[in-house]
């Protein structure tokens, strides 16, 4: 940083770890010694335990560290507060440029700490930090990578980027930020959803859509333009930016898309809200738009800020805490210390060639999960297969010496553990012993199908398809597969039929199945081997190639095409943008789904008496269904009409001069609405409750003729708001029409009672 960067040395400070009575941690000598041979006494800073000892959580590994920083102030603000008073102390102008994290402790679940038998310095420097140094900047957001997007932003939005605390320069400074997180995160392999890491990728592309949307005027698709500019700027380094340039742009524009036309139903939605009077929005409505329409509460405020109203944002922040406490208490998960039974000793999976193992168990621990308690064991050989590459972990049971079992529900990796889960609690039994663990030989061989089977649909489509075609994703279990790809429109029933034709004669041709165990990745890719989307790899891998198909792949596998049976295609659906999504079954699956599929025809067949072409009988009964309902439909007309001119009969005014008509009819809810329609052209000076049962519920209904909504400012609403209680329900609507459901039918003469009853008291008032 000195001698290559030429930073200035009297600018440079260093930090230490002080130590930590209450933790039994020391002082970090060794650090301050070091710094004192390169760094002047007066430049070198103690810190405490907030600033200078690293955490990863409540547990795991951790450990003290040391830091560079720089002044960046002027030589007149120097003079007055030296740089070492002003170091971890949140000044702008005084940053943190390096940090090494000397990774040594391990927390333990109860607190304490112990020492690592393995220590590491992690290190890292701020690229975006020390290049504004460099470039004599004051703002990140100032340097060389990225000003090609802010200038772009300028463009799009036709505003300009001042640098300032203003809300729209912050704006521009969010959407040049959120564009770098989307692009990598997602050319990496996470792409846009509802759940998961992929619902946090939603939120942020929607937080800089909305930035744009609300401080810089963008309303249409903007961020899909400014991803190529990122991988010009970057690309050359980071070569997975250019690798998914295409798929990338496609995905964020589609994103948007669907998000500007939520916007649009949640702007929609707010409208028709303060069409029904006063000037404030409950905060229960402010949380349903946000959990509905993904509208934030500043959205909400600053739009009905513009129309005058306010938003009762403590009733939303209890609602949205209210979520946050289901969301954690569903989510909570608290991890008891490992119970060491052995030396460290290395985990050896024997699970490709073996279905049952000789073993021993290394260690276990406790774990707290939603309410449950449920134990992790680590053993030093295990023919369960750990949860990885779509496919899901093995079940079985461990038998231990004694004559006991421990159920084993699932296997996961951790690092380089892998971890069998199970809900029977251990805490008694002996482990000391030689255990045999055994899987569930038929659910992994069904899974293997599965596995298998994506394979060859993955080569199936993009030979149909084409070669953009990439996996993006899979789930395979012993029931189904489940298989996400690129491509960027539905498939059609050609194509469909024609993937599945596709992948069935593979399984008939019996193809064997070619692994390739502990290979270079290079050797891998020379065969063809294609590397999966978001997976990872090292530089030892495994191949699998069935005929011309050949991907890299750590999952278990049939030995022959054959033993697949037979696959069929459920379904095609878009999850995501620019994603499709196939599920499929196999094997004895797939046999009972056409076993299914042939009982319910034959089923039809019989009702229809006609064996022969059912389909014809059917489209038959449709066509007299469809007859019958306008023969239908026309007499409802009739009898709604007749009983229109016998309703106003009963019409009567009000102290007032109101036209008052309250009744309980036996009409359905469509011909009641198709009066109350009718009225608005026709009558004047008219208010009509009417009451209906409808399968055990009750039904009101509310006009109001509009020549009494402008001159009395009545509205249908009010009324429904008033009366709708009494029959245990409520509802809603336009000024001139509203309707409410409610529990109590019985309620209904009560209802209308009320209605007429509170209808001359504010109107008199």
């Amino acid at each position: 940083m000195t001698e290559v960067m030429k930073l200035p040395k009297e600018r440079l400070y260093t930090s230490y770890f002080e130590g930590d009575s209450g933790e039994n941690l020391e002082m970090d000598t060794e650090s301050r010694d070091l710094w004192l041979q390169f760094v002047p006494e007066d430049h070198i800073i103690k810190g405490n335990k907030k600033d200078n000892f690293w955490e990863m959580g409540e547990t795991g590994p951790c450990g003290p560290c040391t830091e560079i920083h720089m002044d960046l102030r002027s030589d007149e603000e120097i003079a007055k507060i030296p740089g070492r008073d002003l170091v971890n102390e949140d000044h702008p102008q005084v940053i943190e440029l390096w940090n090494l994290v000397f990774i040594q402790f391990n927390r333990k679940a109860n607190g304490s700490i112990e020492s690592l038998p393995q220590k590491h310095v992690d290190t890292g420097m701020g690229l975006e930090r020390l290049a504004r140094v460099m470039q004599g900047k004051s703002s990140n957001y100032d340097i060389d990578l990225f000003q090609p997007i802010l200038k772009k932003t300028e463009q799009l939005s036709n505003k300009e980027y001042k640098g300032l605390d203003g809300k729209e320069d912050i704006a521009f400074r969010v959407i040049a930020d959120h564009i770098r997180a989307l692009a990598f995160t997602m050319a990496d392999g996470q792409l846009p959803s509802n759940v998961g890491a992929g619902y946090v990728v939603r939120r942020i592309l929607r937080r800089a859509v909305r930035y744009g949307y609300s401080f810089l005027g963008l309303n249409e698709p903007f961020l899909c333009q400014l991803f190529p500019l990122l991988v010009k700027e970057m690309g050359g380094h980071y070569t997975e930016l250019q690798k998914n340039e295409v798929m990338v742009t496609q995905v964020i524009k589609e994103e948007e898309e669907s998000f500007y036309r939520t916007l649009e139903k949640g702007i929609g939605r707010l409208d028709e809200l303060t069409k029904t009077g006063g000037n404030a929005l409950d905060g229960k409505t402010a949380f349903e738009l946000y959990d509905t329409f993904g509208f934030p509460i500043d959205l909400t405020r600053l739009i009905l800020q513009e129309k005058g109203w306010t938003v009762n944002e403590a009733e939303f922040e209890a609602q949205l805490e209210a979520q946050k406490a289901r969301s954690r208490k569903a989510t909570k998960q608290s991890f008891g210390d490992w119970v060491e039974l052995g030396e460290n000793q290395k985990v050896e999976f024997v699970g490709y060639d073996q279905h049952q193992a000789k073993s021993k168990v290394i260690k276990w621990r406790e774990v707290s999960e939603n309410d449950k308690t449920l134990f992790h064991l680590v053993l030093n050989k295990t023919p369960f297969y750990p949860e990885g590459g779509g496919q899901v972990g093995d079940k079985g049971e461990l038998m231990l010496s004694n004559g006991k079992s421990i159920k084993i529900s699932n296997t996961k990796k951790e690092n380089d553990l892998i971890i069998h889960t199970t809900y029977d609690n251990i805490n008694d039994l002996d482990l000391s012993g030689e255990i045999d663990a055994i899987i569930n030989t038929e659910l992994r061989e069904d899974t293997q199908r599965n596995h298998s089977a994506t394979h060859l649909l993955h080569f199936a489509l993009r030979k149909v398809l084409g070669n953009h075609v990439e996996q993006k994703g899979s789930l395979v279990n012993h029931k189904y597969l489940r298989f996400d790809f690129s491509h960027f429109k539905a498939l059609t029933e050609e194509e469909l039929l024609q993937v599945e034709k596709e992948v069935n004669d593979q399984v008939l041709s019996n193809i064997s199945c070619n692994e390739y165990r502990e290979i270079s990745k290079d050797e891998a890719q020379e065969m063809g081997a294609m590397a999966l989307f978001g997976e990872k790899y090292g530089d030892t891998v495994r191949a699998i190639k069935f005929g011309d198909s050949v991907e890299l792949c750590g999952g278990t596998h049939v030995p022959s095409t054959g033993v697949i049976g037979t696959c069929k295609i459920l379904s095609e659906s878009g999850v995501a943008s620019g994603v499709r999504r196939i599920e499929m079954l196999t094997g004895q699956a797939a046999l009972e789904h056409f076993r299914t599929v042939e009982t319910t025809l034959n089923g039809l067949t019989s009702l229809l008496k006609n064996k022969k072409n059912p389909i014809k009988a059917l489209e038959t009964l449709q066509t007299q269904q469809s007859e019958l309902e306008k023969q239908l439909a026309k007499l409802k007309g009739t009898i709604a009409k007749q009983a229109e001119g016998e309703l106003l009969k009963g019409t009567k005014t009000l102290e007032n001069g109101i036209q008052f008509l309250g009744a309980e009819v036996e009409l359905a809810p469509d011909s009641i609405k198709n009066l109350c329609f009718g009225w608005r052209k026709s009558e004047k000076n008219l208010v009509v409750v009417l009451g209906a049962k409808n399968k055990g519920k009750a039904n009101l209904t509310v006009f109001i003729s509009d020549d009494l909504i402008q001159d009395k400012s009545l509205k249908a609403g009010d009324i429904v708001k008033e009366v709708g209680p009494i029959i245990q329900g409520g509802g809603g609507g336009q000024p001139f029409f509203a309707t409410a459901g409610g529990k109590a039918p019985e309620k209904l003469p009560e209802a209308i009672q009320a209605a007429e009853t509170w209808l001359s008291q504010v109107v008199m008032a």
